[in-house]
């Protein structure tokens, strides 16, 4: 840690040399939480693959969640380039804000003296999912996902696979702009797909970093072995 950067913060019992860390869903990108590690609390999550602060108000070390349930399991801490600052790539355990909410960062800012108002998720992913799930209370003769919801699965079937086709075709003769765009069609209309059944873009990345490390090839024959084509 000789390339760390640790700076004098207040704390109750006087200052501390403490760096600030960002905690960032490793598959999701989200921005969980903020705050402070000595170098202990940095050895402490680096031992123990738990994400460890400095609490400025008791003057001590503390585990995310070691006491709420809602832990961070760290995967990786990442330095930046001034090395005064930390990222912990992390895989959350429950809502991360004391509030209830997901990430403590669900307030925005429209100008320093602006009152705070209601934020979006914060990746473009998460974006998209929101306001495919606002779409469900819209009506169909203004909204397009709301047809496709009311069309049931059959229809949002049928989408996916005309948007697939599309897709294909595109790889096989036409421009790489093309190939972009009908690939952004294919991810939209498989996200109303999985909204449709309740369920939300993260569940497929969780499902592909479940996958890392894992061949092609053994993945088919797992899905062999449990009898799923």
């Amino acid at each position: 840690m000789s390339e760390l950067r640790f700076q004098p913060i207040p704390s109750a019992k006087g200052e501390v040399l403490a760096i600030s860390v960002v905690a960032q869903d490793e598959v999701t990108g989200e921005i969980r939480m903020l705050a402070w590690a000595t170098r202990e609390a940095v050895a402490a999550t680096l031992a123990s693959g738990r994400a460890t602060f400095f609490s400025r108000s008791r003057a001590e070390l503390w585990e995310k969640g070691k006491t709420s349930g809602n832990g961070l399991a760290v995967s990786a801490v990442l330095v930046d380039c001034d090395g005064d600052a930390l990222v912990y790539l992390v895989r959350p355990e429950g809502p991360t804000c004391h509030t209830g909410a997901p990430s403590c960062f669900f307030r925005r800012m429209v100008s320093v003296d602006s009152t705070l108002e209601p934020a979006s998720p914060s990746t473009l992913l998460a974006r998209l999912d929101a306001i495919l799930e606002a779409r469900r209370s819209a009506t169909a003769a203004k909204s397009y996902v709301k047809s496709l919801y009311d069309g049931g699965p059959s229809r949002i079937g049928a989408k996916v696979e005309e948007e697939a086709a599309e897709l294909a075709a595109a790889v096989a003769g036409e421009t790489d702009d093309r190939v972009v765009s009908e690939a952004a069609d294919v991810l939209f209309h498989v996200m109303v797909a999985l909204r449709s059944r309740g369920l939300g873009i993260d569940a497929v990345l969780r499902e592909l970093d479940r996958r890392e490390g894992t061949s092609g090839h053994e993945e088919k024959q797992r899905r062999r072995d449990k009898g799923v084509v």
